[in-house]
């Protein structure tokens, strides 16, 4: 799918908004008013006024572990390093120790991306102009390689939150860079469906969260409905089964399953059907949580729809006792249409 086509691009901001509620402050205001061509320079134009905001509150810190050549004693000493630095008749020591340091990898990967923008095709003149002047408060950053970055190492803390929308962004700019070898400069590419679909399942969940708290919206673990305890040994074997939304309400479950696919169906022999894998999984997730065999668990696949002309978008079917069902969320829509659709199924299932 490509999404500069296939997303109205405001509903990424909406989207963005809903699963990083920062993005609801004052700050960024002026980019919810602003109209975009191009995804890429609606993230520049997000990270502008985010890290804006971020140097007047001052760059996060932590302690980044160094080692230097110093006259006097600091920190720990590197025996083997201080000998070898003796015997060159260098009356230095080598010393190891932590610096609370700017040079972090959250402010470099943030400089990176930054880089790369101000070089990058499909950004507007005035935003590369905006990112210049940021770039040089990061001067006492390191410019690292991309493919260098190890993102489970970041980790969110109330000191560093405002970190997380503005990394998550520079992640999907990141992996949808490519350098081109004649002038230097950076071609984005379109977005893939491994790049949105988390996006994409948070947005969902975050909207429910906010307006239908009384859903006890969450993602939830289900447990296989045992029969028979097996062998502890055994148990360790069986898969989790997590859910992207789980929705409930006095006795009635419902549970979503959001698929961010560039085809949400599959043609099998001339006919267009439903991904079994799809089905199987959210089948599982229904029956397994389903202990009491009432029925009253439901489950519900939500596509986000493509240009495809065959999409699922019916009644659900009714299977073991179950209601399973296929929906398609159109994201190439005004944002109040886009939410009504959610709110329709609230309506559906529980009212």
């Amino acid at each position: 799918m490509t999404v500069d086509k296939s997303i109205y691009i405001k509903n990424i901001y909406y989207m963005l908004s809903y699963a990083f509620q920062i993005l609801k402050q004052e700050d960024y205001r002026q980019v919810a008013g602003e109209k975009f061509h191009k995804t890429h320079d609606l993230f520049a134009a997000i990270l502008e006024k985010g890290v804006s905001r971020q140097l007047k509150q001052g760059l996060y810190r932590e302690y980044v572990p160094m080692q230097e050549q110093l006259s006097v004693m600091r920190g720990k000493l590197n025996i083997n390093d201080t000998l070898r630095l003796q015997a060159q008749r260098e009356q230095k020591l080598s010393c190891e120790f932590d610096e609370f340091s700017e040079d972090n990898l959250y402010n470099q990967i943030l400089k990176v991306t930054i880089h790369r923008l101000i070089y990058a095709e499909d950004v507007a003149v005035e935003r590369k102009q905006a990112l210049k002047k940021l770039i040089v408060f990061l001067g006492n950053v390191q410019l690292i390689q991309p493919d260098h970055i190890t993102w489970n190492r970041l980790i969110y803390q109330r000191n560093n939150r405002n970190y997380e929308l503005l990394l998550n962004i520079c992640y999907l700019l990141l992996n949808g860079m490519l350098q081109t070898t004649e002038d230097g400069s950076y071609k984005l590419i379109s977005f893939s469906d491994e790049h949105m679909e988390k996006l994409y399942e948070r947005f969902i969940l975050k909207y429910y969260e906010q307006h239908y708290p009384e859903l006890k919206p969450k993602s939830a673990q289900v447990k296989w409905n045992l029969t028979e305890q097996p062998d502890e040994t055994m148990i360790h074997f069986l898969p989790t089964m997590q859910t992207d939304i789980t929705l409930h309400k006095g006795d009635k479950t419902l549970i979503i399953d959001a698929k961010y696919y560039g085809r949400s169906m599959i043609e099998n022999y001339d006919k267009a059907t439903l991904r079994s894998a799809h089905l199987y999984q959210i089948f599982a997730y229904v029956k397994n949580m389903d202990v009491e065999n009432d029925g009253n668990v439901s489950g519900l696949l939500l596509y986000a729809k493509t240009d495809d002309e065959m999409f699922p978008n019916g009644q659900p079917f009714i299977i073991g006792g179950n209601s399973i069902g296929a929906k398609t969320l159109d994201l190439n829509q005004e944002f109040k249409t886009l939410s009504k659709q959610l709110d329709d199924i609230v309506v559906f299932y529980f009212q």
